[in-house]
C-alpha cells in the first residue's frame, strides 16, 4: 500500500458524497413540503443522525447532491462551519423553484444517481465514499476506507459494502464468494446471490469523466459492469442498515431512534482479550499475546454465555479494546477487524448478536521496526487507559453512566472505567502490582471471571 493510498485510510483526508436529490413520494405525506432527508424523525431531522455517524467517524469534507427542495437543505446545514466541517452542493434544483411532490422535476431522479454524480464532477476528489441521505448506516467506516485503499492497490476501481441479506430486507443481488465480489446485478437473479449492496460505496472520480454532462444513468449498472471487469471490491458489515424509503420504514426507524437516542439505558464495557477471549502465544515472539489472525480466537469459558446474560438482562454491551499489534506490525489492521467479527460471530452461537458495538483503539504512538500500516501511529485519546473509547459510545448512545460498568483484566480498564465516570471491575486475581499502578483507583468490584461478573449482577 503506497503513502497516497494510506492517506485514503484516515477518515479527515476523505471526501464524502451524499445523495440527497429524492423526491420522497412514498412518504409525500411528511415530503409535501420537505425534502426527504429533512423528515423529522422525533423532532429532529433524520439525515442529522446519519451526518452524526460521518461526523464521529472523522469525515469532515462533504458534497451534498441535492435536488428537490435543496434550498431547506441548504439553510440548515450551511457551509458546514458549525460542524467543525466543510460542505460544497450539487445542485440540479432551481433555489428559488419549489418544485412539489408528483411535478416533472430535474434532479437525482431523472439524471439517475450516476448521473447527479457526473453532474458534480467538478467538485469530485480523485477518490470518494458515496452514500445516501434516506439511509442510517452504523458501520465501521475506517474499515470501508482500509478496504477501499487495499483494494485500489490490487487495481480495484470501487468498493461496495454487503449485508449478508438472505433475502431478507430485499431481494439479494450480489455473489461474494472466497472473499471476493463475483457478480452484482440487480437484473439477472441467482441462487448465488446471498448478499445485498448495503448502500455505502467508494469510487475513483476517473470513473465518471468517460460520461458526457447530462446523461441518465444508474450507479447499479457502472457497478455491475465493474463486477464484471474484477475492478469492485466488496466489504461484508454485519450491522443492519435503516432507510425511511417507506411509511413502514419510517416508523420503524423512529421507534429505533427513540430507544437508542432518548432512552437511557445501562452499559457494561467489556476489555476483549483476557476477559471474553484467551492470550494465545505468539511463535513469532514467543510469548503470550492477543490473537493475530481469526484462528487463533479462543473464547474463555462462560464468556459467551455471560455476554449474552448482560445483553438479555437490558444492558448495551460494548466491546472497548487496544490493538497496537497492526501499528506494530505484528498483523494487519484488516485481520484486526477480521477477529472482531470472528469474536462476534462466536459470542452470537447461531443466534442475535448480543454485542452492540466494538470500540477499537488501533493505534500506537510510536512507529516500531516492523511497523508498515503507518496511518495507524498517532497520538490518540482512544487508546485505554485514556476513557475516549467508553466516551465515544456515550456520544452514540444514551447511556447512564451511574449504572454503568467498565469490566477488565488490567489496571488501564481500570482506571480508563474511572475517568468515564462508569464503575469499575477488575476481571482475575488482584495481585499486588495491579494494586500498586492503581494507587488510589481501587475498583468497585473484583471477580474471578466475567461469567462470575455477570451472575452476580443480573442474578445466577
Amino acid at each position: 500500500m503506497s503513502g497516497f493510498e494510506q492517506r485514503l485510510c484516515e477518515p479527515e483526508n476523505v471526501q464524502v458524497v451524499v445523495m440527497m436529490g429524492g423526491l420522497g413520494t412514498r412518504l409525500k405525506e411528511y415530503t409535501a413540503d420537505c425534502p426527504k432527508p429533512l423528515v423529522p424523525v422525533n423532532g429532529r431531522p433524520f439525515f442529522d443522525h446519519e451526518f452524526d455517524l460521518l461526523l464521529q467517524a472523522g469525515f469532515r469534507k462533504f458534497l451534498f447532491c441535492t435536488g428537490y427542495r435543496g434550498d431547506q437543505i441548504r439553510e440548515h446545514y450551511g457551509d458546514g462551519s458549525k460542524y467543525r466541517a466543510q460542505i460544497l452542493y450539487s445542485s440540479d434544483d432551481d433555489p428559488e423553484k419549489k418544485t412539489s411532490v408528483g411535478e416533472n422535476a430535474v434532479g437525482a431522479k431523472l439524471l439517475g444517481t450516476g448521473g447527479a454524480v457526473r453532474k458534480a464532477l467538478p467538485f469530485l476528489e480523485e477518490d470518494f465514499l458515496l452514500t445516501y441521505a434516506d439511509s442510517y448506516m452504523d458501520i465501521d467506516y475506517r474499515e470501508v476506507l482500509y478496504r477501499y485503499a487495499l483494494g485500489k492497490a490490487e487495481g480495484k476501481r470501487s468498493l461496495m459494502t454487503l449485508l449478508h441479506n438472505k433475502g431478507r430486507y430485499d431481494t439479494s443481488n450480489v455473489i461474494y464468494e472466497d472473499g471476493e465480489l463475483v457478480l452484482y446485478d440487480k437484473k439477472t437473479r441467482s441462487e448465488r446471490m446471498q448478499y445485498i449492496d448495503y448502500g455505502v460505496n467508494m469510487f475513483e472520480r476517473s470513473l465518471f469523466e468517460a460520461f458526457p454532462e447530462g446523461e441518465r444513468f444508474d450507479l447499479a449498472g457502472l457497478q455491475h459492469e465493474l463486477s464484471v471487469k474484477g475492478e469492485l471490491a466488496g466489504l461484508v458489515v454485519d450491522r443492519r442498515f435503516y432507510e425511511i424509503g417507506s411509511p413502514e420504514s419510517y416508523r420503524e426507524f423512529t421507534e429505533y431512534a427513540k430507544s437508542r437516542f432518548e432512552e437511557p439505558r445501562p452499559a457494561v464495557f467489556l476489555d476483549r482479550d483476557g476477559v471474553i477471549n484467551e492470550i494465545v502465544y505468539n511463535e513469532d515472539t514467543e510469548l503470550l499475546d492477543s490473537p493475530m489472525k481469526p484462528e487463533q480466537l479462543r473464547l474463555l469459558p462462560g464468556a459467551a454465555e455471560a455476554v449474552r446474560k448482560l445483553k438479555k438482562a437490558g444492558f448495551y454491551v460494548f466491546i472497548v479494546t487496544n490493538q497496537p499489534a497492526a501499528a506494530k506490525g505484528k498483523t494487519t489492521f484488516g485481520k484486526l477487524c477480521e477477529i472482531n467479527r470472528t469474536m462476534r460471530e462466536a459470542v452470537a452461537d447461531g443466534g442475535e448478536d448480543p454485542i452492540d458495538e466494538i470500540f477499537m483503539c488501533p493505534h500506537f504512538p510510536e512507529e516500531q521496526p516492523l511497523t508498515r500500516e503507518h496511518f495507524l501511529i498517532k497520538g490518540c485519546t482512544c487508546r485505554k487507559p485514556q476513557p475516549g473509547l467508553i466516551l465515544r459510545a456515550r456520544e452514540k448512545y444514551r447511556i447512564d453512566p451511574e449504572r454503568s460498568y467498565m469490566v477488565g483484566d488490567s489496571f488501564t480498564d481500570v482506571l480508563c472505567g474511572r475517568a468515564a465516570g462508569v464503575k469499575t471491575v477488575f476481571i482475575g486475581s488482584y495481585k499486588c502490582d495491579v494494586c500498586a499502578r492503581l494507587g488510589q483507583e481501587k475498583p468497585d468490584m473484583i471477580a474471578g471471571s466475567l461469567e462470575e461478573f455477570a451472575g452476580r449482577i443480573c442474578g445466577s
